[in-house]
């Protein structure tokens, strides 16, 4: 048996480098925004306000199930927040 190493577990996972990636980007703003409305102290039903989405989606969020958000999604909830979305792009190693 051989031992594998990557540098994400999202490159472990996913099928493709684009996917892994896409999912990095996903995963980060997801967490960012679960940090943020946290750190609010704000319930369900006010973050859905806040969000422009509802309380079942803020659930969704709040419990991680990053497959039924895309970036566009993640990036406009991240805005409604309040917060400020950066994006780098470097060259792959």
């Amino acid at each position: 048996m051989t031992t594998q190493r990557f540098a994400s577990v999202w490159e472990a996972i996913e099928d493709t480098p684009v996917q892994a990636e896409n999912m990095k980007l996903r995963s980060s703003l997801l967490m960012a925004l679960k940090r943020h409305l946290e750190a609010a102290g704000l319930s369900q039903a006010q973050a859905a306000v806040l969000l422009g989405v509802t309380q079942p989606r803020v659930s969704d969020l709040m419990r991680g199930k990053i497959n039924l958000f895309g970036l566009d999604a993640l990036v406009n909830m991240a805005s409604a927040a309040g917060l400020h979305v950066e994006l780098r792009v470097l060259e792959a190693a």
